[in-house]
C-alpha cells in the first residue's frame, strides 16, 4: 500500500503549528512554497501518497524549521548529499557507519565533535 501515514501526519502537524503563527502556511500556500501541488500535499498529509522527493522534503524542513535528516528518515529516504559522500569513500564510510551504529547517540555526537575540533580533545587532557 502506498503512502506513509506517519510522515504525512508529522508534516501536517508541523505545518498547522506554523499556520497558527503565520497564515501563509495554509495547505495551498505551503505547497506552492515547496513547489508541489496542493492535491499532492493533501494526499501526502493524509497518508494516501508516498512522501515527495528528498529535495522537496529538504525544502519542507527548511520552511518548517525542523531537521531535514529526521524528516528524510521518517520518509524512508536519505539526503542525496549523504549518498554522494558514501559513494566517494564506500568502504571506509560503510565500515565507519557499521561501527558507529553500535554506539549511543551521545557517543556518536562526541566522536563527531572530536572530528570537527580535534584540538578540543587535547585541551581536555
Amino acid at each position: 500500500m502506498p503512502g506513509n501515514a506517519e510522515f504525512g501526519k508529522r508534516i501536517r502537524d508541523l505545518r498547522e503549528k506554523k499556520r497558527e503563527i503565520d497564515p501563509s502556511f495554509s495547505l495551498r500556500q505551503f505547497a506552492a512554497k515547496v513547489g508541489i501541488s496542493p492535491t499532492f500535499l493533501s494526499k501526502v498529509e493524509n497518508g494516501d501518497f508516498d512522501p515527495p522527493s528528498a529535495e522537496n522534503i529538504k525544502k519542507m524542513a527548511a520552511l518548517l524549521d525542523c531537521n531535514a535528516d529526521e524528516l528524510l528518515a521518517l520518509a524512508g529516504k536519505v539526503d542525496p548529499d549523504i549518498s554522494e559522500i558514501i559513494r566517494r569513500k564506500p568502504k571506509a564510510l560503510a565500515d565507519f557507519l557499521r561501527v558507529a551504529s553500535g554506539r549511543s547517540e551521545e557517543e556518536i555526537r562526541k566522536m563527531t565533535a572530536q572530528m570537527i575540533n580535534p584540538e578540543d580533545e587535547d585541551a581536555e587532557k
